[in-house]
C-alpha cells in the first residue's frame, strides 16, 4: 500500500469516529413571542453545530436555528 492510500484509510477512520451524537446535551426549551423552540445544544466548546429540532410554524428554520446558536453561545459564557 502506497502512502497516499494508507493515509486515507487512517482519516477516514477518524473521520468516522467523531460524530455530533456523542456531543450532544440534553435539549434546551427557548419560549418566544411565537411559541417554543426546542434546541439541540453541543459541548460548550462546539455551538456551530447547536440548531433547532421542533419550532413554531410562524417561524423559519434559520431563525429558529440562530435562536439556538444564541443560547448555546450564552451558555458558553456562563
Amino acid at each position: 500500500m502506497n502512502k497516499i492510500a494508507i493515509f486515507s484509510v487512517v482519516a477516514a477512520g477518524a473521520l468516522a469516529a467523531c460524530s455530533p451524537k456523542q456531543f450532544e446535551t440534553a435539549p434546551v426549551t427557548i419560549d418566544t413571542p411565537q411559541g417554543p423552540v426546542t434546541c439541540q445544544l453541543y459541548t460548550k466548546g462546539l455551538t456551530d453545530w447547536d440548531r433547532s429540532i421542533s419550532r413554531p410554524d410562524a417561524l423559519s428554520v434559520e431563525a429558529a436555528d440562530t435562536l439556538c446558536k444564541n443560547e448555546g453561545i450564552r451558555q458558553k459564557k456562563s
